[in-house]
């Protein structure tokens, strides 16, 4: 069975290299087939740089991009068009989640019959180390999502998902929020769907000072998460899924090498 990971990058410049080669030995260690396929969203480093040299070492990496930055969904969305695995594993590029813990997916599926299976930061057997305005932010959002829209899971916005391919075939063409709200978005979707989805615990180690997401995002959030809820309550959007199409993408693929 072969593992299709998408990794969105956002200016990872100084380290991505390195963590492709990491998450590509972790696979191997593992013993799991698998490609990797990196999407740049809109860097303004050398990250697709860096990931265009990966692409030209390792012969299951592909690196792709595009110019501006379209948010962390629209890069998953992006790099899905890419996919040629039976599972499909988002994985942020960071690797404050390592992808040593997809193993801990993997059985998850297995034992539970699941279609997905995600990380969350409130499973009992985590281990967070994360800055306590994430906490708080975190904790309040779950809060939120449990009263609008009885989602079973506890966190929706960690950044490693486990999915059967067919099930983002099925679901993507409906999901249309780019940033803040995506997860969120295809986790209703996936549920609406009738799929089985399951959590998994994490080891969670942030690296960076300040996170991505602050104060100022509280609004947009808000505005995406309210979207959402008009559209499956309202509108009942989320009904008839439509047929994903796989269209081209600015890549580089293996043969090519970085200048």
């Amino acid at each position: 069975m072969k593992i299709s990971i998408i990794m969105p990058a956002f200016n990872e410049g100084p380290r991505i290299y390195d963590n492709i080669a990491e998450t590509l030995q972790t696979m191997a260690d593992l013993n799991l087939d698998c490609e990797l396929i990196v999407v740049d969203d809109g860097s303004v480093d050398g990250t697709y740089r860096e990931a265009c040299r990966a692409a030209s070492r390792f012969l299951n990496v592909k690196a792709t991009r595009y110019t501006n930055n379209g948010g962390k969904g629209n890069a998953l969305k992006y790099g899905f068009r890419y996919v040629t695995g039976d599972l499909v594993l988002f994985l942020d590029a960071d690797l404050d989640i390592h992808p040593r813990q997809v193993k801990t997916f993997l059985e998850i599926m297995e034992k539970n019959d699941a279609d997905v299976v995600i990380g969350s930061k409130r499973h009992p057997l985590s281990q967070i180390d994360y800055p306590m305005q994430r906490k708080v932010l975190s904790t309040a959002y779950s809060i939120l999502i449990k009263g609008l829209f009885d989602l079973s899971v506890r966190d929706t916005q960690t950044g490693i998902k486990l999915f059967k391919r067919d099930v983002l075939e099925r679901v993507f063409p409906k999901v249309l929020v780019k940033r803040y709200a995506f997860d969120l978005e295809l986790l209703v979707n996936v549920r609406h769907r009738g799929y089985r989805i399951v959590e998994a615990p994490i080891i969670l180690n942030f690296q960076r000072k300040f996170g991505r997401v602050g104060m100022g995002d509280i609004m947009p959030i808000a505005i995406d998460t309210a979207a959402v809820f008009y559209r499956l309550r309202i509108l009942k959007y989320y009904d008839e899924p439509d047929e994903y199409e796989r269209t081209s993408c600015i890549d580089c693929s293996p043969a090519e090498s970085a200048e």
